[in-house]
């Protein structure tokens, strides 16, 4: 029997990959930057930020989803990716001013000087005018690129390794990632931390060397980055939990211990289920921010990993399409209900203004969802699925 290609045993990629094009060309069709400006630039970035979302959330629902790790941590490798390609950012966008309020001098800087003066404008605001060791290739944007991988690429694989072959499983691992990411987030708020502490890195909206070109250009360009990125890791994910590989990492879901009495290495399918999903989420993280403009160790605080649990939840875990869709929904829901969007509702004695119980609506979401519909969203597009295709019997 001649086995069907991967293409014709997963067509909701093609689907989904039709959606996202079609979506991605109408939204730049109707830009400012496109001449119509119906959609301004400033959604245009947060429905390009809404695609990195969407990123992490398909990595998350790999982890979680299909191979039953609640990965309370995913969102300390979207930061680490986003702090590796805001390094370089920040210090091109300082070199070009320092070195642009320096060309004025009667006697030309030195490289030292200029390098000198970097480390005080960008350090200054934490008390220190040197650079740290980790800023050591921050003048090189194809090794800020390469760390956006290797580093949460290389934290993953030391964790998930001492953590699988330790056979930490359950609620334990989840409190294991859960502390790794306090700790780290405990660790950047200092301001010894080398990455300005609590202050964060700022200003990476300013594209270094794109001075000229307008927001609504750049903000296109990443959105269409986010886009391309966010269809190849759900290309990727999905081949991914496809065939013989698929199988058993939702074997390990449902039965680890039958998955290992039948001769699978079970450490070793979870150990790279881990660290893909944490390079993948690095690089949603490294396209985010410069859209975002700016990163702190709150981004890192466990709550956000929490939260991205709660998106795949809504959306329907184990569907990646059901990722997708609940990283979407909230997403948009939380910048229109924190943003102003949402009227207040006035009750005489009082007044609900949704900035202040957004959460608790989201919270109260996710318990209903729990309880209700553990299909999640994505649910609902199998119910018509399969509702379509007995009707076609009939």
């Amino acid at each position: 029997m001649k086995r069907k290609s991967f293409v014709a045993e997963n067509p909701s990629i093609l689907w989904f990959l039709a959606a996202l094009a079609l979506f991605t060309i109408f939204v730049t069709a109707m830009s400012e930057a496109a001449g119509i400006g119906v959609v301004s630039t400033s959604f245009i970035k947060t429905l390009g930020k809404t695609l990195c979302l969407c990123l992490i959330a398909v990595a998350m629902d790999i982890v979680w989803g299909y191979c039953g790790i609640l990965s309370l941590g995913h969102f300390a490798f979207f930061g680490l990716g986003g702090y590796a390609i805001g390094m370089w950012l920040m210090y091109a966008r300082t070199e070009i001013i320092v070195t642009e309020s320096l060309s004025a001098a009667a006697i030309p800087p030195t490289p030292e000087e200029i390098h000198d003066a970097v480390a005080t404008q960008i350090f200054g605001v934490v008390g220190t005018n040197e650079f740290p060791l980790i800023w050591a290739f921050a003048d090189s944007l194809f090794m800020q690129l390469a760390f956006v991988i290797l580093v949460p690429g290389l934290l993953a694989l030391v964790f998930g390794w001492l953590a699988f072959r330790s056979r930490v499983t359950g609620v334990y691992l989840s409190i294991l990632t859960q502390a790794m990411t306090l700790a780290l987030s405990l660790y950047l708020f200092q301001n010894d931390s080398g990455l300005r502490g609590n202050n964060g890195l700022s200003g990476l909206q300013n594209i270094p060397y794109l001075g000229d070109v307008p927001q609504s250009m750049i903000s296109i360009a990443f959105f269409w980055a986010s886009a391309l990125a966010l269809a190849l890791g759900y290309v990727l994910c999905a081949y991914v939990v496809s065939g013989k590989m698929g199988s058993v990492i939702r074997g390990i879901r449902d039965n680890e211990s039958r998955v290992r009495f039948l001769g699978y290495h079970v450490e070793s399918y979870k150990l790279f289920v881990f660290t893909l999903t944490a390079v993948i989420a690095a690089i949603a993280g490294a396209l985010y921010y410069p859209q975002a403009g700016i990163i702190n160790p709150a981004e890192i605080a466990p709550i956000a990993s929490i939260y991205l649990a709660v998106w795949v939840a809504i959306g329907g875990r184990g569907r990646l399409y059901g990722a997708v869709i609940g990283a979407a929904f909230v997403s948009l829901l939380s910048s229109w209900f924190t943003g102003g969007g949402a009227p207040s509702i006035p009750l005489g004695f009082y007044t609900i203004q949704w900035t202040d119980w957004w959460l608790v609506l989201l919270g109260l979401s996710f318990v209903a969802v729990t309880l209700l519909a553990p299909q999640g969203i994505g649910g609902l597009f199998d119910l018509i699925g399969k509702k379509s295709k007995s009707e076609g019997a009939k």
